[in-house]
């Protein structure tokens, strides 16, 4: 069965930095792209930045500067290293990927099961 696990969450102050990763495991033929997408209380997940195969990146306007997706294709891992914290980025975080398993060879979306970021002092 294929799965996205995160980690990394947690609290940090205004100002600092955490980084997530999420790791795909699971009989995996290849992964199109890996996404972060995030929702805070009382609003819709958003996505955050988006990594595809050939390494292309892409970013919320919101945090542009200030977060960096990468990933490290040996490991079908993607990361997320979010610096200049602001409160306003508390949010469960979510891993997302469009994976084709080894069977069937069909593109499918995954989540993951989220990790929690708090920007607090």
């Amino acid at each position: 069965q294929v799965q996205l696990v995160e980690s990394g969450g947690g609290l940090v102050q205004p100002g600092g930095s955490l980084r997530l990763s999420c790791a795909a495991s699971g009989p995996i033929f290849s992964i199109s792209n890996m996404s972060w997408y995030r929702q805070a209380p009382g609003k819709q997940r958003e996505l955050v930045a988006v990594i595809v195969s050939g390494g292309r990146t892409n970013y919320a306007d919101s945090v542009k500067g200030r977060f960096t997706i990468s990933g490290d294709n040996a490991k079908n891992t993607v990361y997320l290293q979010m610096n200049s914290l602001k409160p306003e980025d508390t949010a469960v975080y979510y891993c997302n990927a469009l994976i084709i398993p080894i069977a069937p060879t069909v593109p499918r979306e995954y989540w993951g099961q989220g990790t929690q970021v708090t920007v607090s002092s």
